[in-house]
């Protein structure tokens, strides 16, 4: 059975998000595709941030609940995410800021057989 996952994270991703949580506790990420940081999904404390009807819960990384805003999930729909980190300054706001990274939100179109699953 084909496991489809909207988003994912690399392996360094992984490493990040767990030396947060460790640092920070449970966490959220967000992928709103703001003018300014629309390839950087910003991280947050859990409870830092309103979700509300204008996003989707797009899955999970790291036991981390993903979500995307709705108009963003529209042009999106079609792809899998998949959050990297790479060297630079992210949103300000985002908890990976002092620790000289940022994630980062690369994509690939999903296949038929996928589509066809999700």
């Amino acid at each position: 059975m084909l496991d489809v996952k909207k988003v994912v994270a690399t392996e360094d991703a992984s490493e990040l998000i767990s030396r947060l949580k460790d640092k920070h506790g449970p966490l959220l990420f967000h992928q709103s595709g703001g003018c300014c940081d629309g390839s950087s999904p910003m991280c947050y404390q859990e409870g830092d941030m309103l979700i509300g009807e204008s996003d989707v819960l797009l899955g999970y990384i790291d036991e981390c609940p993903f979500y995307i805003s709705k108009a963003q999930y529209g042009y999106w729909k079609h792809t899998q995410l998949i959050i990297d980190v790479v060297k630079g300054r992210g949103g300000m706001f985002s908890l990976e800021g002092p620790e000289g990274v940022r994630f980062l939100t690369r994509s690939r179109v999903f296949t038929e057989e996928e589509k066809s699953k999700i």
